[in-house]
Order: structure tokens, then sequence, then C-alpha cells
């Protein structure tokens, strides 16, 4: 079994502490710039788990900036080339947040999550099968559990506060909260950027099933991409080699996690359940073999 040391909670007395959501703790550095940390906290179901996945938050880092920079003529992000070193000058507090720790531009946050669907699955599977939609958007008859569509789909959501879940809604309604000019912005670019994505990860061996992408902008409203792009908790990957239509493939995400709490009696409502030391170190090995998968 492999023994890694977790991070649950950072603890950067050195800055303010701006929040802590479901998996990064927030530190105000000046007016124009925050630093993030990614801990080893994992959500599912919306609900924080007790227990962390060592090496997770590494993990995540490692990927979403890979994807940052190979993604960064389609759209600017947040990143700053400012180095760790020039802003936590205490030794404990840098060895802490090595490796997991970014250093990014104060953006106003959009409050929705840009989804974006290639194949038929989880939630859209299910909603497909009561209504022959997904999310409102109508599909052809027949299709099979885990089938690629025809092309992707644009399926938004709310973003929810700690604790409570996330709500899709339709496109009209992500018009009406942001304007159209900024919501065409959004569903244009995510579909370019998972199409984009999609392509390199295919001749990695990753099927990138479905993904969320979150959006801020700066002063002069110009788009950024922002939080974390096209990790294991963002999104669904798939072994290209084990996928077959009409299963639900084995995955390099957190989906793991989730088919595990299905099998509890558990109401998906906080407090969550803990995770058995064989089930976390299994997801953490599913993560760092996507990382050298795309990024080695």
């Amino acid at each position: 079994m492999t023994i890694l040391t977790a991070l649950y909670e950072s603890h950067l007395p050195s800055l303010h502490l701006r929040a802590r959501g479901k998996v990064r703790d927030i530190y105000d550095i000046d007016d124009q710039y925050m630093l993030i940390v990614t801990t080893d906290r994992l959500s599912a179901f919306d609900v924080i788990l007790p227990n962390p996945i060592p090496d997770k938050g590494r993990v995540l880092t490692t990927v979403s900036n890979f994807w940052f920079a190979k993604l960064h003529d389609i759209i600017p992000n947040h990143l700053t080339h400012i180095p760790l070193e020039d802003i936590l000058t205490d030794t404990a507090e840098y060895l802490q947040v090595q490796g997991r720790a970014i250093i990014v531009k104060k953006l106003t946050p959009l409050p929705v999550e840009a989804i974006v669907r290639g194949y038929l699955i989880g939630s859209g599977w299910k909603d497909y099968q009561l209504t022959g939609k997904v999310c409102g958007i109508s599909l052809p008859d027949g299709l099979q559990q885990a089938e690629k569509l025809p092309e992707p789909i644009f399926t938004p959501s709310t973003k929810a506060a700690v604790g409570q879940h996330d709500e899709n809604v339709s496109f009209e309604q992500i018009v009406a909260l942001l304007g159209q000019s900024i919501a065409n912005q959004v569903r244009d670019v995510s579909l370019k950027l998972y199409k984009e994505a999609s392509a390199y990860a295919k001749g990695r061996g990753i099927i990138i099933a479905d993904t969320k992408f979150e959006f801020g902008v700066n002063d002069e409203g110009k788009l950024h991409l922002i939080d974390e792009v096209l990790t294991p908790d963002s999104s669904r990957f798939w072994a290209a080699d084990e996928y077959k239509v009409g299963i639900n493939p084995p995955s390099f995400d957190k989906q793991y996690v989730r088919d595990y709490l299905e099998t509890l009696d558990w109401n998906k409502t906080a407090p969550a359940p803990e995770l058995p030391i064989e089930v976390a170190d299994q997801c953490a090995k599913k993560y760092r073999e996507a990382e050298i998968r795309l990024t080695r």
C-alpha cells in the first residue's frame, strides 16, 4: 500500500485566509493577487469527505498547470509568473504547500460551472433514459450508455456554496445571469477547449467523457480561465483501451469513489462517511496514473 503525507487543510499564518472551498484554500496576497492551495480534500456529490486522498492536491496542480499552458492560445488564464518563494518566505510554510500552491490574478468569478459532455454517462445518461434529452437538449433516439455524442454539448450549472448541490440550468438562464455576450463566449470557448483537449488526451490513451470549466473576468470584462482545468476532479477520464459502449467504463477520476459511495446507505448529505484506506489509496493511484499519461 502506498503511504504518502496528505494535506487536509493548509495553515499559512503569514497570509490572510480568504476562504476554504471544497478542495482549495484561498489566501489574499494584496489587491491584485491571491495564493491558492490545492489540498488533498475530496468532495463527492458536493459533500467534502472526512479523510483526504494523499498526493491528490499536487497531482491536480500539476495537471491544471499543464493544461493552462497548453490551452493558453485559446483563452488567457489566472496564472502569474510570481515564484512561490517570493510570497512564502517562511521555509515551513513554503514546504507545506510546495507543488500544490499557485499565485493567481484576482478576477471576478462567474457564478456558473461550464460543463461540456462528449459522451452519454452519469446524470446525463439518467436524464436521457427518462426524457430523451440531457439538460433539456434533445438527442437522437437509441443511444446507449457511454456512447459518444454526435457533437459535444454545453450543459451549464449554477455554482453552489460548499455543502449545497449545483443545479443544472438552461443556456437561456445563463444568458439572463451573465448577458448574451459573456454567455456566448463561455459556451463557445468551453466547447473549443474540450475539443482541443479531447484530441490531445485521446493520443495519450485517455477519453475525456465530460468536464467542467470555470471562468472569471478582469476589470475590463475580459474572460479568463480560472480555478482548475481538465483534472481528475473536474473531469471524467476513461482508459481508451478499456472503453466499451453499454457499460460504465473504468475511470481515472473520482468516479471510483462515487461508485463506492453508491454502495453505502448514505443520503449524500453531510456528514459524509469515511473512506476505507484501500479505497483512498486506489483513488490516489488512479489520479497519479492520469497525471503520468497526460503530462509526461
